[in-house]
């Protein structure tokens, strides 16, 4: 197979979308999982409650793991095959549109059956919110906003860092969002550790998630919605979330949904105001089946935006090593 070199990113990023579309998740030795353990070990030795000693944690992982990004990339940078293997299954590692919307499902599933008790426990799988007194409603909301800020989370961002800065950026980025994940919280633990892995994570996500808005407006129509309601959501409710890039993907999916999101959250003992976003009646559990229709169609629409963008990126970046390539001495 004969792969030119400006189409390796394209071609690897649409490959490995493919893998996790068509296998999920890696079943065994997951990075992203090895990931979070040496992420863990490491905080057992350099977790003091500040913000400079987290800076100093969430700085060291990410950089360690950009780096090794860039040397692979470095090492197939003349060998195209290798180049888009290379990228296909650091994406495939990296995504999680598959998986997500497994996981919403089962949920579905769950409370479609009247079985709430099991439906509690499965959520806690998406979210991190107190599921012990949420209802019917309540459950079908939390999946629903899973899915939408997952979309972003799991599937456009990785695509966008893809596209911009190839394997290094689909590590980089799934660094920081698990780091985010794991410490980024607000906790009696994490309020100053955590700090600099939530705010690097708000800038690594603050182009994605309003592309995931813009993308879940377009495709609004193929689940039944109307994209004039997505962006009204969007542009009259975003702002009353805390998050600055969850605000403008959950409204997004409440305008094309037609439903209303956000809300009081629990989380351990803390109770958090997401405001109200969108308008009409609760989720329930069959809209989180239409959310995940959503999702799919956000997330395959995510790769052709980061198929088509990586073109010109690979093949202006490939012209710029060219013309900083010394000339060959001829012999005289």
């Amino acid at each position: 197979m004969r792969v030119r070199s400006a189409s390796a990113r394209p071609i690897g990023l649409l490959l490995g979308y493919a893998a996790d579309l068509v296998l999920g998740d890696p079943r065994r030795w997951h990075p992203v999982a090895g990931f979070g353990r040496a992420a863990a070990a490491s905080e057992r030795r350099t977790y003091r409650d500040s913000r400079v000693a987290g800076a100093l944690h969430t700085g060291a992982l990410v950089a360690v793991t950009v780096a090794a990004g860039a040397v692979a990339d470095h090492l197939t940078r003349d060998r195209p095959l290798a180049r888009m293997t290379l990228t296909a299954v650091a994406t495939w590692a990296v995504l999680g549109g598959r998986s997500l919307r497994r996981e919403a499902a089962v949920v579905a599933g769950h409370l479609e059956s009247g079985n709430l008790l099991v439906a509690r426990r499965r959520i806690t799988h998406l979210v991190g919110r107190n599921p012990d007194r949420l209802d019917s409603a309540g459950l079908a909301r939390a999946c629903v906003e899973s899915l939408a800020e997952n979309t972003s989370d799991a599937v456009v961002a990785p695509m966008w860092w893809g596209a911009v800065a190839g394997v290094p950026g689909l590590l980089g980025y799934r660094a920081v969002n698990t780091l985010d994940a794991m410490i980024g919280h607000r906790s009696a633990r994490y309020e100053r550790f955590g700090w600099a892995a939530a705010r690097l994570d708000d800038l690594a996500n603050l182009v994605p998630a309003r592309l995931t808005a813009a993308l879940v407006v377009v495709t609004a129509p193929l689940v039944g919605g109307p994209p004039r309601g997505a962006w009204r959501a969007v542009r009259r409710d975003a702002g009353r979330h805390p998050s600055p890039n969850a605000g403008p993907v959950e409204a997004a999916f409440a305008g094309a949904l037609g439903r209303t999101l956000g809300g009081v959250n629990t989380y351990g003992d803390a109770v958090e105001d997401r405001g109200t976003l969108g308008t009409g009646p609760a989720p329930t559990p069959a809209d989180i089946s239409r959310a995940g229709r959503l999702s799919s169609v956000v997330g395959g629409a995510a790769m052709v935006v980061a198929a088509a963008a990586a073109v010109p990126l690979a093949s202006r970046r490939r012209s710029d090593q060219g013309g900083r390539r010394r000339p060959r001495k001829h012999r005289k």
